[in-house]
């Protein structure tokens, strides 16, 4: 076998595959052997799906023996492998959702994401471990035990696509997809080092995924480069005729001259030192290349978190009241803790004589934060701002007080709130080792004006994809 030990890219993927350096089967062997190896201590797959990608692999062989170069322009992932959150449905393969009450659901279709990334030709590795029911910040409410984070196993990867992120930053599949509904995407990515994309609300289809709020969660996924989640997000966006929300656009094409806003309500006290000085640092490196940098003020930022934990705990509880143990799974004596926290509170703002003064005026708020963005939209392109407060946190550190783990959301839940995109970017690493990284918020439909600041960025500061090593 022929793979080189550096982490692969989907160029480098396909130019293996054409030049039969090796093979798509080998490719195979490769992820399952390192899965094999290092999974026990991560604990980033929850199911791994060998015969499914061995299969898929051997169609790869055959159109690329029939097609050779052309099979790429028809098939843009194809040999390309590829884990899936355990929230994303794939037929014949199980879906827990991180939670006991789906341990042996295997659903009989797959979600739009599902489907089309394979109908591109990706090749499905497995399904990564996630916060039960996508709730946590950190991947210590899965069912199933924590995922670790491949930098330093005492840390947390983040959440709630814990094992997304980590499979990747340990070089167990090449890509992976997430979901952020409050930063569920971006703050794992930053935790381990990779990037993440959390699209525009209503960009990519939400069919076939397990549901946590439906007004917040973005489909997204986790790659090493900008180039690779820009490929990635051509083949899963656009209407499926499944989810009314999902719209064709428009994308915003870059402008000749971009602006990008600093909101000053990112730096407030409890940021780190570290994580402040990593992401001016990160301005700079867009300044040098004559992107001009200007303050913005988001001023109801402050009230985020706030709003996001009256909002999402509402449609928590309206979601997962489908799951009664009679259509499928078991009962509700299975939930986890975190999730009935969640059902208790979202049925408590949703009852009678509490409506209006919580869920009400939080969607008001809500409609507040989104009138921020869109008037900091008329002086700038995107802004830039730290994706959390620290670099990952030790495991347990949080777990036992809840209010805390909430915080670790507060710079990533207005994005989501304002259905807007975000692109977390990795930037370096802390005293300890643990990487860091810095998040680009822009309107709607901008991923496009995302996607080329990302290259830039790789560019200016020679970014250099890595595979995790831990520093003990």
């Amino acid at each position: 076998m022929k793979i080189p030990k550096a982490p692969l890219t989907i160029a480098d993927t396909q130019k293996g595959l054409l030049d039969k350096s090796f093979s798509a089967v080998e490719l195979v062997d490769y992820y399952l052997q390192a899965i094999e190896e290092q999974n026990p201590s991560l604990n980033a797959f929850l199911t791994v799906s060998g015969d499914v990608a061995y299969e898929q692999a051997k169609k790869v062989q055959k159109l690329l023996e029939e097609l050779e170069s052309r099979a790429f322009e028809k098939y843009p992932l194809l040999g390309c492998g590829v884990a899936h959150k355990d929230l994303f449905l794939t037929k014949g393969i199980r879906s827990t959702a991180g939670s006991k009450v789906l341990e042996n659901y295997v659903p009989s279709y797959s979600s739009t994401v599902v489907s089309r990334l394979e109908e591109a030709g990706a090749i499905t590795i497995g399904k990564t471990n996630c916060d039960a029911w996508a709730h946590g910040a950190s991947g210590e409410n899965s069912d199933f035990g924590p995922t670790k984070n491949p930098w330093n196993k005492k840390f947390v990867p983040g959440g709630s696509s814990s094992g997304s992120a980590a499979s990747i930053a340990a070089g167990l599949t090449l890509f992976a997809t997430g979901t952020d509904t409050g930063g569920s995407i971006r703050q794992p990515a930053s935790f381990c080092g990779v990037f993440g994309l959390k699209p525009t609300y209503g960009a990519v289809s939400r069919y076939g995924v397990i549901a946590m709020a439906s007004s917040l969660d973005s489909m997204g996924h986790f790659a090493r480069t900008t180039q690779d989640i820009k490929r990635i997000f051509e083949v899963t966006k656009g209407q499926d005729g499944m989810d009314s929300t999902v719209k064709n656009g428009p994308y915003q094409a870059p402008p000749e001259k971009l602006k990008i806003g600093i909101p000053k309500e990112y730096f407030v006290k409890g940021i780190a030192r570290q994580v402040e000085t990593a992401v001016r640092q990160a301005a700079r490196v867009f300044e040098k290349q004559g992107i001009e940098i200007v303050e913005v003020s988001l001023p109801h930022t402050q009230y985020a978190i706030s709003v996001y934990y009256i909002i999402q705990p509402a449609e928590v509880s309206s979601n997962l009241g489908r799951y009664d143990g009679i259509r499928y799974g078991v009962g509700r004596e299975a939930f986890g803790a975190e999730a009935k926290r969640r059902i208790m509170l979202g049925t408590y703002v949703l009852s009678a004589g509490y409506y209006d003064a919580f869920y009400l005026k939080a969607m008001k708020v809500r409609s507040k934060i989104i009138e921020d963005f869109d008037a900091a939209w008329k002086n700038v392109d995107a802004v830039l701002a730290p994706v959390s407060p620290t670099s990952a946190f030790l495991l347990g550190e949080k777990a036992s007080d809840p209010l805390q783990m909430y915080l670790a959301d507060i710079l990533t839940v207005a994005g989501n709130l304002a259905g807007i995109p975000g692109l977390s970017i990795p930037c370096g690493f802390d005293g300890n080792g643990l990487p860091l990284g810095f998040q680009l918020l822009g309107p709607r439909f901008s991923e496009d004006v995302l996607f080329g600041l990302g290259e830039m960025y790789e560019h200016a500061s020679g970014y250099k994809p890595k595979v995790a090593e831990e520093k003990l």
